[in-house]
C-alpha cells in the first residue's frame, strides 16, 4: 500500500454537504458507491456552467458505483435519446433535472470535459501580495468557502493592476460581487475603471493601515 504524504497548506477545497457526513456516510456500506458519490461531488463542484451533469463515462474507474449512488438518491439519473446523464441531488441538480424533463434544456449540450483547474487562492496571494502567514492562510480558506473559485483570479488581478496589494481590498471586491451581483458581461478593463469606487467610496476604509 502506498503511503500518503499528507495534505499541503495550499490545498483547494471541495464543498461537501454536511448531510453527507450526518446521514449518508453511515448508510453507505459499499466502497464503490462511496467512491462514485464522492467523485461526483468533486467533479460537479469543479465544473463550470449553470447546468452541471456527468455521463457514465465521466466516472472512469469509479463508474461501477454509479447505479448504487443513483438508487440511493445521491445522484439523479435522466435518460433520453442522447444517453444517460447524472446530476447531484442538490437544489441545482433537481432544478436541472426539472428543466431537462420539461424540455427546457438538452443535457447533451453540456460538454464532457475534465474538471476545471482552479486558480489556487494561496498561489494568487503569494504572487500578487506577498508571503503567507498563518492568520492570512485562515482568512483565505474562509474566503474559498464563501466565494466562487472563479472570482479570485479577477479580484487579485484588479488589485495588482492598481498596485493595491492588500487582502482587505481583494476581499472588499469579493464582498461587493456577492452582495450586489457580479456582472459577467463586464470585462477586466471595465472592472479596473471602477478603482476609484473602491478606493474613494464605500471601500476606502480598507486602505487605512
Amino acid at each position: 500500500m502506498p503511503t500518503f504524504n499528507g495534505f499541503t497548506s495550499s490545498e483547494t477545497f471541495t464543498a461537501v454537504p454536511d448531510t453527507f457526513f450526518r446521514e449518508l456516510l453511515s448508510q453507505i456500506d459499499d466502497a464503490e458507491e462511496l467512491r462514485a458519490a464522492l467523485y461526483a461531488i468533486w467533479r460537479i463542484e469543479h465544473t463550470e456552467g449553470p447546468v452541471r451533469c456527468l455521463r457514465r463515462a465521466d466516472f472512469g474507474e469509479f463508474a461501477s458505483g454509479v447505479d448504487k449512488a443513483a438508487a440511493r438518491g445521491i445522484l439523479l439519473e435522466v435518460r433520453n435519446e442522447a444517453g444517460e446523464f447524472f446530476f447531484l441531488n442538490s437544489p441545482r441538480g433537481r432544478a436541472s433535472v426539472e428543466a431537462v424533463q420539461s424540455g427546457k434544456f438538452d443535457p447533451s449540450q453540456v460538454a464532457s470535459a475534465p474538471p476545471v483547474e482552479r486558480s489556487n487562492v494561496f498561489t494568487l496571494y503569494e504572487q500578487n501580495i506577498g508571503a503567507l502567514t498563518p492568520l492570512i492562510a485562515d482568512m483565505l480558506r474562509e474566503a474559498e468557502r464563501e466565494y466562487p473559485s472563479a472570482w479570485f483570479e479577477e479580484a487579485f488581478g484588479i488589485a495588482a493592476a492598481q498596485n493595491a496589494r492588500k487582502w482587505k481590498y481583494v476581499e472588499a471586491i469579493l464582498k461587493r460581487w456577492k452582495e450586489k451581483g457580479k456582472d459577467e458581461r463586464k470585462n477586466r478593463e471595465d472592472a479596473v475603471k471602477d478603482f476609484k469606487r473602491y478606493t474613494e467610496g464605500e471601500f476606502a476604509e480598507y486602505f487605512r493601515d
